[in-house]
């Protein structure tokens, strides 16, 4: 006798091959507005670079970006970014949601590092295209919420962009360290340093942006990693998502509700 598939559940037998499940790191809730936003997750997708960071010199008395650095973790996550768009671009995605760009310490060595991006391959149920104009995949570090959000008023993810500085930070002489002990006051090449460093990161950022051809940024981190490899160095991080309009916004204008009572009509 066949054996006949009870109802509501699929026949293994014939339905295995013509079925391709995809992978996601996304929560139920971004899975969810995703799909409602009018994608479909294609799968997990990743790219990772090890680098053995170098050496730079620096004067001990002097605030400096550190450009050698700099250029180095700048080119690991960039390394790391690429492979991760590569491996969209093979699944035919338009894009990738819910970016995640991490460092690692090697635990092996000491100034071997790992960066990491990871996040869900989508593409647009109807068909429309929604890759940048150097046809690569979109990058978003929002998450589901923000995604389907930013999407509803008429914006789209561009790419994810970045900026960095590592710098230096001077070290005081003896006599300026003795003077200060114990006092309340500004430490200005502290504050020179950590505002130069950081415009720097920003300007990066902005530079990246208008490289896009977006719109603006959004959801931007500014972060501080302290570099493990050498003392006194410090890498500032800008990070973001370059959006565009593509379309007028889906979202209806806020109402205003007034509410009466008994005293308002007296």
């Amino acid at each position: 006798m066949a054996h006949t598939p009870v109802s509501g559940h699929r026949d293994r037998s014939t339905s295995a091959e013509s079925r391709n499940p995809f992978t996601s790191d996304l929560s139920v809730n971004e899975f969810v507005l995703i799909e409602n936003a009018g994608f479909e997750p294609l799968g997990l997708v990743l790219g990772t670079s090890i680098y053995q960071m170098g050496f730079q010199w620096a004067r001990w008395d002097r605030n400096q970006e550190m450009t050698t650095l700099s250029q180095a973790l700048y080119d690991a996550r960039e390394a790391a970014m690429t492979r991760m768009e590569d491996e969209a671009d093979a699944l035919g995605a338009d894009g990738i949601v819910g970016v995640r760009l991490e460092v690692r310490k090697a635990p092996w060595t000491r100034n071997v590092t790992e960066f990491f991006a990871v996040g869900t391959a989508v593409r647009d149920i109807h068909g429309v295209s929604h890759r940048t104009v150097h046809n690569r995949p979109f990058t978003s570090a929002l998450s589901g919420q923000e995604f389907w959000l930013l999407m509803q008023h008429g914006y789209r993810p561009v790419s994810m962009v970045l900026g960095n500085a590592v710098y230096h930070i001077a070290w005081r002489n003896v006599a300026n360290s003795l003077w200060a002990w114990g006092r309340s006051l500004e430490l200005p090449h502290y504050t020179e340093a950590f505002y130069s460093a950081r415009e720097l990161a920003v300007d990066r950022l902005h530079a990246e942006a208008a490289d896009a051809e977006a719109d603006g940024v959004v959801g931007v981190r500014l972060e501080e990693h302290p570099n493990h490899w050498m003392g006194r160095f410090v890498e500032f991080l800008a990070i973001g998502t370059a959006v565009e309009r593509f379309r007028d916004s889906a979202i209806d204008p806020p109402d205003l509700i007034l509410t009466l009572n008994e005293t308002d009509l007296l």
